[in-house]
């Protein structure tokens, strides 16, 4: 029997990230996989004021530190959070914010060393475990974060690829999503999805035995619940009207090759399972701004899973 933990969009939690490795050994999971929006999305500047001084401005308060010790412990705070800490003093940061070429270069910089580490700590973790780690970069996920993949020994970037979860179960991966409003990285349009989707298919030797771990749920599954917005992006009645956002694409995907288990994400206030005839659907959701990590485990035989559950914590 093999045991498989689902995690998705930790957005930049160091926190979650922590959670998310360390379940590997305390769940007794034999893989991890984490299915998108990895990253986090904002800088936090801390101003050097001189004589082990900073300050910082974090969540609509005011920080002043003194020391390193509140230094680190400040950084800390910022990073469980899902954000990036970056010392400054005020002359290069309004250099920098007057200049988005800059701007990309330093978030890009910064994500891909805050990464690598997490990459590293994965990695030191579980160096005397068996334990396999795969990820897929979001669509919220800038393309430039896939290299920093190349420092791990564990982790595999599991876009587009076929990877064996045991000898009965092949698993394909990707973390692009039907468009949103937001214009975000990894995103495309229904069409150009169903074709990448048609292609990783394709690579599978088993297709009733196999696991889509697509980041955006399948169209109008339960899953894919989202408050609507009007064209200012701002909640149509008071974010009570809920529609759904999900990808017709994963949906075809899903109903046309009837595979095993989809795994997804991208919706994270939509926690909870659907079934496409053979298919179970299941979407973890997310509390990443909590500090909070949801998954599920699931547990295979060899034509079948034997059970699932979810967890958060």
């Amino acid at each position: 029997m093999t045991r498989l933990l689902f995690a998705t969009d930790v957005h930049g939690s160091e926190k979650c990230w922590r959670k998310f490795i360390n379940a590997g050994t305390f769940k007794n999971v034999d893989v991890l996989v984490l299915g998108g929006d990895i990253t986090g999305k904002v800088i936090v500047p801390i101003f050097q004021k001189g004589n082990h001084k900073w300050e910082s401005d974090f969540l609509e308060t005011k920080y002043a530190l003194n020391g390193e010790e509140e230094l680190r412990e400040h950084e800390k705070i910022i990073r469980y959070q899902g954000f990036y800490p970056y010392q400054t003093n005020q002359k290069e940061f309004d250099d920098i914010n007057a200049d988005k070429e800059k701007l990309d270069r330093l978030f890009n910089q910064v994500m891909n060393e805050t990464f690598k580490e997490w990459l590293r700590f994965a990695d030191e973790r579980l160096r005397n475990s068996k334990i396999r780690v795969f990820l897929a970069p979001g669509n919220d996920d800038r393309l430039e974060v896939d290299s920093a993949f190349e420092v791990s020994e564990r982790c595999l970037n599991a876009e587009g690829k076929v990877v064996m979860i045991d000898e009965y179960h092949e698993m394909i991966s990707t973390g692009y999503s039907n468009p949103t409003p937001w214009k975000t990285f990894r995103e495309e349009s229904e069409e150009d999805l169903a074709k990448r989707l048609e292609s990783y298919v394709k690579q599978l030797a088993n297709i009733p035995n196999s696991i889509f771990a697509f980041h955006a749920p399948p169209f109008d599954s339960t899953l894919d619940l989202a408050p609507e917005l009007d064209e200012n992006f701002r909640p149509v009645e008071g974010g009570s009207k809920l529609i759904p956002v999900g990808s017709t694409a994963v949906r075809e995907a899903i109903t046309k090759y009837q595979p095993l288990l989809g795994l997804h994400g991208h919706i994270h206030e939509c926690s909870g399972s659907f079934e496409f005839s053979r298919t179970l659907c299941i979407n973890p959701g997310s509390q990443y701004t909590e500090g909070i990590l949801c998954g599920i485990i699931v547990e295979f035989e060899k034509d079948k899973i034997k059970k699932w559950t979810s967890f958060s914590g």
